[in-house]
């Protein structure tokens, strides 16, 4: 990819900065709409330190958590470790991934850092992984939201009206 910010070496670094990049605490996003689901199969994606995909199988969800960075995977297993659950951790590049065909119940990708069409060809990618009946959960940067500094990378921001239509083409 063209920009450093998309790639396994950057995001290595950034891990391997400091003990813990992230908060450790699950995405509120992903706690409101999935705590009333029935655990199942999970998919959490761009997994970074694993919070979610620790907190996702606290509740019960058998989680496969996948990302680029081999440094987060290795935080991320240790944080699982450490909350007692399992996790199937997995290093993939997500730029041209095929995806899991309907594999899982819940498929949960927040805050991508693709650029375009590589993020529209992820998202398809993830629904095609969610299982009949299941849910895909997208969370990210709206293009007016002025508080994160992703200036510097526009395809990171994205209205649910894009995906919809990235999701019904194609």
């Amino acid at each position: 990819m063209s920009q450093d910010v998309f790639s396994e070496g950057f995001w290595d670094e950034r891990y391997g900065s400091e003990d813990r990049i992230w908060s450790g605490n699950p995405n509120p996003q992903l706690v409101d709409r999935v705590s009333s689901l029935t655990p199942g199969t999970a998919l959490e994606v761009g997994c970074g330190e694993g919070a979610d995909a620790v907190w996702l199988a606290r509740q019960g969800w058998q989680v496969t958590a996948i990302d680029v960075s081999q440094v987060g995977l290795d935080k991320a297993a240790a944080h699982a470790a450490d909350a007692g659950v399992d996790v199937e951790w997995r290093r993939v590049d997500l730029d041209g991934w095929p995806g899991d065909a309907g594999a899982y119940d819940l498929v949960s990708a927040q805050f991508m850092y693709l650029d375009q069409p590589a993020l529209t060809a992820l998202f398809r990618a993830l629904g095609d992984s969610v299982a009949p009946g299941g849910t895909l959960l997208l969370v990210g940067h709206h293009p007016i939201d002025e508080r994160h500094g992703d200036h510097d990378f526009p395809d990171v921001r994205w209205t649910p009206e894009e995906v919809e239509e990235w999701l019904g083409s194609g």
